[in-house]
C-alpha cells in the first residue's frame, strides 16, 4: 500500500498556503511601502485607471465570446462537410461501389476506408499507400478529434463512422482541414485586439481629458480657500456655472465663509463695544478717585468714594456678563442634562426678588421639567424680568404651560410697557444693543441682559423671540421639555 503521506499536495492546501504568502508578503514593510509609492495620487489618474480597467475586462470577455462562436461555428460548418462526405462514402460501400482513390468533395482533405481486419480497403488520392489511421476518441458514429495528419502543421476535424458492406464492415475516417477557421480565428484576434487597444486609449484620453475639466473647479476652489487668511474672510471661491455637486460644494463653501465673515464682524464688534463700555466707566472711576485724592473736604471724599464703588460695582457686573458670554459661546449645544422644575424655579426667583418697583404675577399651575442648567435658567428669567420690570408702567406678568404637541415649555414674561417696534424685535438680541429710550446709564444697563438670555436659550435647545402683542411687549422662551428630550436622545 502506498504511504498516505506521499503525493501531490491537495489543491486546498496549495491555495491556502499561496494565500498566506501573498499575505505575508503584502505585509512585509519594504513590500507595503512600494505599493504605497507605486499607487496613483490624484483623483484624476485613479479615475483613468479604474475606467480602462473596467473596459478592458468587458473587452476582454465580449472579444474571448465572440471569438469562442466564430471558432465554434466555423468547427461545426467543417464537421458538417465531414460528415457529409463521410455518409456518401458508406452509401457507396454499402452499395457495393467504392473505388480506390476516393474522390474528394466537400472541402475534405483525405478519406480512408479502412475494412474490420485493419486493411485499407479504400483511400483519397493523399493517402494512396498509408497505414490505416488511428484518431483518439471512440468510433460508435460521428465522434469527432483533432489529428495533426499526414504531417501537416495545421489542425484536422477528422470523423469516423462505420457502414456495412457486401463483404463485411469497414470503418470510414474522413478528415476536414480547419486551416480556413484557425486563420478567421487568428484574424478575429488580431482585429479585436487592436480595436480593443483603440478603444483603450480613447477611453483613458476622454476620461482623463473630462476628469480634468470636471476637477479644474475643484483646483481653483483649493487654491483660493488655500489663499485665504484670517484677515481676507471677505473672498469667495468661485462658483461654476454648471447645477453639479462641485458647485453646490463653492456654495456650501461661500455660505460657510460669510458666516466666518459675519461672526469674525460680529466678534470685532462685541470686543469694540466692550472696549467702550468698559472704557466709559474707568474713566468715571479714575476722575472720581483723583478728585476725592486732591479734595480736601472728607464730606466730599466720601460721596466721590461711594460714588467709586457704584462705577466698581458696574464694572463687576459687566465683566461678569463678558465672561459668562464666552462660556456661552465655548459651550455651543452641550447643554447639561440636569432636570429642573421650571415652575418652581419660576416661582423660586419671582419670591426672591420682591414686589418693588412693579408687582409680578405668576401663572404656573403645574410642574414643568426641563433638562438644563438650574443657575443658567435662572439667570435667563432673571434678566428677561429685569428688562420688564425696567420698562413696565404698573405690572409685570410670568406664565408657564407646556405645548404638549410639539413638546415644548413656553415661558411668557411680559409688561405693560410700550410695546417694541417690529424693526427693533431682533436688534435688541445683539450684544450691547439698547434702543434709544434706555440709553442712559442708570436705567439702559449695558445691552447683555437680553442677548445672555438668548444664548441660554440657545444652549438648552430653546427660542427666545418677541411676540407681536398689543399695549405690552411679551418675551416668550421656548424650551424642550424633558420627555421630548428623551425621545429626540434615542
Amino acid at each position: 500500500m502506498a504511504d498516505p503521506t506521499i503525493g501531490p499536495t491537495p489543491p486546498r492546501t496549495a491555495v491556502r498556503r499561496a494565500r498566506a504568502a501573498l499575505t505575508r508578503l503584502s505585509r512585509h514593510p519594504r513590500v507595503a511601502a512600494l505599493v504605497d509609492r507605486l499607487a496613483p495620487r490624484s483623483v484624476r489618474t485613479r479615475t483613468t485607471l479604474a475606467a480602462c480597467l473596467s473596459v478592458a475586462v468587458v473587452l476582454a470577455l465580449a472579444s474571448a465570446a465572440v471569438v469562442l462562436l466564430l471558432r465554434a461555428n466555423l468547427e461545426r460548418t467543417v464537421e458538417t462537410g465531414a460528415r457529409e462526405q463521410a455518409q456518401a462514402v458508406a452509401r457507396l460501400a454499402t452499395d457495393g461501389h467504392l473505388t480506390n482513390p476516393l474522390p474528394l468533395d466537400h472541402g475534405t482533405d483525405f478519406i480512408q476506408v479502412v475494412d474490420a481486419n485493419g486493411t485499407v480497403v479504400a483511400a483519397s488520392q493523399n493517402l494512396a499507400g498509408h497505414t490505416p489511421l488511428a484518431p483518439a476518441g471512440h468510433r460508435d458514429g460521428h465522434k469527432t478529434t483533432n489529428l495533426g495528419a499526414l504531417g501537416d502543421e495545421h489542425h484536422q476535424r477528422v470523423t469516423t463512422i462505420t457502414a456495412s458492406t457486401p463483404t463485411g464492415p469497414v470503418t470510414i475516417h474522413v478528415g476536414a482541414s480547419l486551416r480556413t477557421a484557425d486563420a478567421a480565428e487568428d484574424l478575429t484576434t488580431a482585429a479585436l485586439a487592436a480595436l480593443s487597444t483603440v478603444l483603450l486609449v480613447t477611453v483613458g484620453a476622454l476620461t482623463w481629458r473630462a476628469t480634468g475639466r470636471a476637477l479644474r473647479p475643484v483646483e481653483a476652489i483649493r487654491a483660493e480657500v488655500a489663499a485665504i487668511g484670517d484677515r481676507d474672510l471677505d473672498r469667495r471661491v468661485p462658483e461654476p456655472r454648471s447645477d453639479d455637486e462641485i458647485a453646490r460644494l463653492a456654495g456650501t463653501m461661500n455660505a460657510m465663509l460669510g458666516r466666518l465673515e459675519a461672526a469674525g464682524a460680529r466678534q470685532r464688534r462685541f470686543i469694540a463695544d466692550a472696549s467702550h463700555e468698559l472704557r466709559s466707566p474707568l474713566t468715571v472711576l479714575r476722575t472720581q478717585l483723583e478728585v476725592a485724592l486732591a479734595h480736601p473736604d472728607p464730606d466730599v471724599r466720601t460721596d466721590l468714594v461711594a460714588g467709586a464703588l457704584e462705577d466698581t460695582e458696574r464694572l463687576q457686573a459687566l465683566a461678569t456678563d463678558l465672561l459668562l458670554l464666552a462660556r456661552l459661546d465655548a459651550t455651543g449645544h452641550d447643554w447639561p442634562h440636569e432636570p429642573v422644575d421650571l415652575a418652581d424655579l419660576v416661582r423660586t426667583t419671582v419670591a426672591a426678588r420682591g414686589t418693588e418697583p412693579h408687582p409680578v404675577t405668576v401663572h404656573a399651575p403645574t410642574p414643568v421639567t426641563v433638562h438644563g442648567n438650574p443657575q443658567w435658567l435662572g439667570r435667563l428669567l432673571t434678566n428677561l424680568l429685569d428688562n420688564a420690570q425696567r420698562h413696565a408702567r404698573h405690572r409685570v406678568t410670568v406664565s408657564l404651560r407646556v405645548d404638549r404637541a410639539a413638546g415644548r415649555a413656553l415661558l411668557d414674561v411680559a409688561n405693560d410697557g410700550p410695546p417694541i417696534a417690529p424693526p427693533d424685535r431682533e436688534k435688541i438680541f445683539e450684544r450691547f444693543a439698547r434702543l434709544d429710550d434706555a440709553r442712559s446709564r442708570d436705567d439702559g444697563g449695558a445691552g447683555l441682559g437680553l442677548p445672555i438670555a438668548r444664548d441660554i436659550a440657545a444652549v438648552h435647545g430653546g427660542t427666545l423671540t418677541v411676540l407681536d402683542t398689543p399695549a405690552a411687549a411679551t418675551f416668550r422662551t421656548s424650551l424642550p421639555v424633558a420627555g421630548a428630550v428623551d425621545d429626540e436622545s434615542r
